[in-house]
């Protein structure tokens, strides 16, 4: 009995370390060397570049939604290779507004306002069957939200890639504003830049990005596949579903985009806990993709998504196999001290900030423990069931 809680108590660790620490280390070993996507449409080819259609849901966006659009109709690409369709989830505040004053300027602006709330997968499913019709086989999607601002050569650094015919997604490069000492914005800025790393890298390795970031992905649109109703993170899954037919998902760097990043950490705790109900809605789905035989993908699907959406269960493993052990091994009662120790970090981190005092090492730890609390608080909610994906959307600063 003590052999077998030694195992898992390493293999929980091992797990954890793997996917936080050991997959980005290994990625830029296989990538040495290693390039980009270089089959691209070069900036003096406009008239073969595709056509592009962007598709945005807003609901109560009177905040950012006029920015939002002068980055779009502002852009370098051709005015009459981009179409616009923008769903107004039943918006309440002075979003159908703006949205109307730019249709009178722009006439490849299109916008529905949809009775009732209907959430975003829903709205994005409706607005691909109004143009479902006239695609052709080249054509673009660049699916967006409202809050993401495009720099004039955003489209061109997304669409060039698809001269490649091979290529299915590719993902812009968001970085991040409004970032403050008080709350937790410096941390989820560095995770975001994290993660634009870790999907970079496998792209460039196996061209199997593990999930495009849904504020700004570009897909060929012929591999659109409408995601089920009651499914949350349409990001993942529509990437999945590319890979899924051989195609190729990768993050192009110069495909910049702004984000305001959010500083309220009960704000984060709330979406990541959304989020994560969904995480186990595509885990369900894509199950089959972890299997050995599909290799690269798999390899980077454990590494990335799955070890970390188990965490709070391998933390938890962890914890109770070293509780365990420390009776009869005083190594595993200094492990477990350390384990109590990390948990009451978060309270030490909530006083001296109550003293204006911000450590950002203690609220790298709150982050790290109150996400994979979400992450767990997530699973629950999947097994109670999702019935419905309608938003809130998260306080802009």
């Amino acid at each position: 009995m003590t052999l077998f809680l030694q195992i898992i108590f390493w293999l929980a660790v091992y797990a954890l370390f793997h996917s936080y620490v050991l997959y980005p280390v290994l990625l830029r070993w296989f990538t040495r060397g290693e390039e980009n996507n270089q089959e691209v449409y070069e900036k003096d080819e406009k008239e073969a570049w595709p056509k592009l259609y962007v598709l945005m849901a807003a609901y109560n966006e009177e905040k950012v939604i006029e920015k939002k659009l002068q980055s779009i109709f502002e852009g370098d690409y051709p005015s009459h290779k981009v179409e616009v369709w923008i769903g107004s989830d039943n918006s309440t505040d002075a979003t159908n507004e703006v949205l109307t004053q730019f249709a009178e300027k722009y006439t490849n602006l299109n916008w529905h306002n949809f009775e009732g709330r209907s959430g975003k997968i829903r709205i994005v499913n409706q607005l691909y069957g109004f143009i479902e019709g006239k695609l052709q086989p080249d054509d673009v999607l660049i699916l967006t939200d409202a809050n993401v601002f495009f720099t004039p050569t955003t489209f061109y650094e997304l669409a060039k890639h698809y001269k490649n015919a091979k290529m299915g997604v590719v993902a812009a490069n968001i970085l991040n504003l409004g970032v403050k000492d008080a709350g937790i914005s410096f941390q989820e800025k560095w995770y975001i830049q994290r993660e634009n790393s870790v999907k970079y890298l496998e792209g460039i390795w196996g061209g199997c990005m593990m999930g495009a970031f849904g504020a700004a992905y570009a897909l060929r649109a012929d591999l659109f596949e409408r995601v089920p109703e009651n499914f949350i993170v349409d990001d993942f899954y529509l990437t999945l579903k590319a890979i899924e037919k051989q195609t190729l998902s990768i993050k192009e760097p110069a495909a910049i985009c702004y984000e305001d990043v959010s500083d309220d950490i009960l704000e984060e705790f709330r979406r990541k806990k959304r989020i994560s109900a969904g995480n186990f809605q595509n885990l369900a789905t894509f199950a089959a993709m972890t299997h050995p035989r599909e290799g690269k993908v798999a390899f980077c699907f454990w590494s990335h998504k799955v070890l970390r959406w188990l965490g709070p269960f391998l933390m938890l493993i962890a914890f109770v196999s070293s509780l365990l052990l420390s009776l009869q091994n005083h190594f595993y009662a200094l492990m477990l001290c350390l384990q109590v120790a990390m948990c009451g970090i978060p309270l030490l981190d909530y006083l001296l900030k109550k003293i204006h005092i911000h450590s950002k090492i203690l609220r790298f730890i709150t982050y790290f423990q109150l996400m994979n609390i979400a992450l767990l608080l997530g699973f629950f909610n999947y097994i109670k069931g999702i019935n419905s994906n309608v938003w809130k959307p998260t306080k802009r600063n």
